[in-house]
């Protein structure tokens, strides 16, 4: 991907004028790039976590999207050159229908899980963590396809509370939906 001008920091105007060769993301107006193309553990991860929400949602308010798709965050009444927040979950769910539009999410999803790569632990744990936080995701899954296992969060009074880690043999409640329970067994192939 070829980015035009050299700046301290960039904006979702920024963002869309630029080709389509590679995938990247802005947290604070800052470039990140994102992992090369995802292992086939970590799509088959994100399959059948995405087929698993799809069922359970089909026929409710809610969505579930999948990367590439982007997701505004602090961006509310905001023109694209004023928003500098835009990221490329692995999962989003939007209950939201108003947050929804044809370039993505404006807005805070209700739940993000990302997956993670080898060059994105960093990122996801650290930065989008706080991002997501901030923004006033939910709840947020931290998974980890080689360890087989998932860390999740929960949105407490306007912080993140650790909820646990749970392995392949463990079934998760989603506290969003708390009818919705996922058996890592049929996650972890």
């Amino acid at each position: 991907m070829v980015i035009p001008d050299k700046k301290d920091k960039y904006s979702y105007a920024d963002y869309l004028s630029w080709d389509e060769g590679g995938r990247i993301e802005l947290i604070g107006g800052v470039i990140f790039n994102m992992s090369p193309t995802p292992s086939r553990k970590h799509q088959q991860v994100l399959r059948e976590l995405s087929t698993a929400f799809s069922i359970f949602l089909r026929d409710k308010e809610c969505e579930v999207f999948f990367a590439p798709f982007d997701v505004r965050l602090l961006a509310d009444n905001k023109q694209d050159e004023d928003i500098n927040n835009v990221v490329q979950p692995d999962l989003s769910i939007v209950c939201d229908q108003e947050k929804l539009d044809d370039r993505g999410c404006n807005g805070a999803p209700d739940m993000i899980i990302e997956v993670l790569s080898p060059s994105s632990v960093k990122l996801d744990r650290w930065k989008k963590y706080q991002l997501y936080e901030k923004a006033g995701v939910k709840e947020y899954w931290i998974v980890d396809p080689i360890n087989e296992s998932v860390e999740t969060h929960l949105l407490i009074d306007g912080q993140y509370k650790f909820q646990g880690v749970f392995t392949k043999e463990d079934t998760v409640t989603i506290n969003i939906f708390n009818e919705m329970k996922i058996d890592l067994n049929q996650i972890f192939l």
